[in-house]
């Protein structure tokens, strides 16, 4: 695709962004874990998804998984009404209620044949758009797949409002990529990618396999359409896309109705490949560059100025002295001896933390704190340095 005009091409996209990718986010939707008619968990695929998951991890990549499903599997556990369309919210809490159960033990038996363990993480909008709650779900999430589990989440629908709902679990996911910093995010679902038009009422759509800009014509082709067991639809999936590229994530939408779904990519099974401009850390360090109103300072000695001119994290020993009230997370300048500009970064330390281990050294934290937090008061990957 180029100037916004989709590429319309009978060859297929390199899978090198998903075969090379150091993290990667799977979402799998309703329609493909949960059987139309039974209402029960279809264990086949997801046995077969999980043998997936176990070759990505065996190649050295991380894997998340962002799962539907609750509803879908507690309504008919329940008794309640078909289709979620015609369910009340509380209805629909209820219904997560019961399914989540269900759904996470699914998860564990599948990812257990595998030897990996599993853990179950539930979201709501909140915990991706107030900053506290965003810092402490993506420490949660790194310490997780530092352990070797595969987190799996959904969003909390036992406790999620109307108000606060991210609505489809595309646009968690997206969120989830970002929060993450992932290379990868594969949307499986009941359709192979985007065509531009619908295939179903029009046989002369074609296939598009590859996008490098979302235009308000590929918006067009997305259409409205929802499954019955599910509540996305192509437009949540391209919404996600644009969520997922703004966060420098390769995005790929893919039919997940195979058996092995993410091989099936891998081996040349059509999917729409959404093309980021940029990398994840490179677009997280022009967010933390333009994007953040820094809250406070960092001077540092000669030494930690060496060390960051040289790409390396900013440790609590090199800090001379600490100005302003900021929270963790929050954006800081930080400042040679002289005054000069430095570069800016997010603190993993509140102001009183940070004046509290200042020039300390990283093996003295827990003592002076009471708790083990990071070893860096800035992260490498959290500073951009001024040119």
């Amino acid at each position: 695709m180029r100037d916004g005009t989709p590429t319309l091409s009978s060859s297929r996209p390199s899978i090198q962004p998903l075969t090379r990718a150091r993290r990667i986010v799977v979402k799998i939707g309703s329609s493909l874990l949960v059987e139309p008619e039974s209402g029960e968990l279809n264990r086949v695929w997801l046995d077969a998804l999980i043998q997936d998951v176990a070759r990505m991890r065996a190649r050295k990549q991380e894997v998340l998984i962002v799962s539907s499903g609750a509803i879908a599997l507690g309504r008919r556990y329940l008794g309640l009404r078909p289709s979620p369309r015609d369910l009340r919210l509380e209805e629909k809490q209820a219904a997560a209620a019961a399914g989540q159960i269900r759904l996470a033990h699914a998860f564990e038996d599948a990812l257990r044949k595998q030897e990996t363990s599993v853990a179950q993480v539930l979201l709501t909008l909140e915990d991706t758009e107030q900053r506290q709650r965003y810092l402490n779900a993506r420490s949660t999430l790194e310490i997780l797949l530092a352990l070797g589990a595969v987190p799996v989440i959904n969003e909390n629908d036992t406790v999620a409002t109307t108000e606060i709902r991210y609505g489809d679990n595309d646009r968690l996911a997206a969120r989830v990529a970002l929060m993450m910093s992932a290379d990868c995010l594969v949307l499986l679902s009941d359709v192979d990618g985007l065509y531009t038009a619908d295939p179903a009422e029009d046989d002369r759509a074609e296939f598009i396999w590859e996008v490098s800009e979302i235009t308000s014509q590929i918006e067009s082709m997305a259409g409205t359409a929802l499954s019955d067991v599910g509540t996305g639809g192509m437009l949540t999936k391209i919404e996600a896309a644009k969520i997922a590229l703004n966060a420098g994530c390769h995005v790929l939408i893919a039919s997940g109705k195979l058996l092995h779904p993410i091989r099936a990519v891998e081996e040349a099974a059509r999917c729409t490949c959404f093309i980021p401009s940029q990398t994840p850390l490179g677009a997280r360090k022009q967010w933390i560059a333009g994007s953040l109103s820094p809250k406070g300072f960092l001077t540092v000695d000669e030494g930690a100025e060496v060390a960051l001119s040289q790409g390396k994290s900013l440790l609590p020993a090199g800090v001379v002295s600490v100005e302003g009230e900021f929270e963790r997370g929050d954006a800081v300048i930080v400042l040679a001896k002289d005054g000069r500009s430095l570069g800016r970064g997010l603190c993993a330390y509140s102001g009183r933390e940070a004046a509290c281990i200042m020039g300390r050294q990283t093996l003295e934290i827990e003592r002076l704190l009471g708790y083990r937090g990071r070893d860096e008061i800035i992260h490498r990957d959290d500073l951009v340095m001024s040119s």
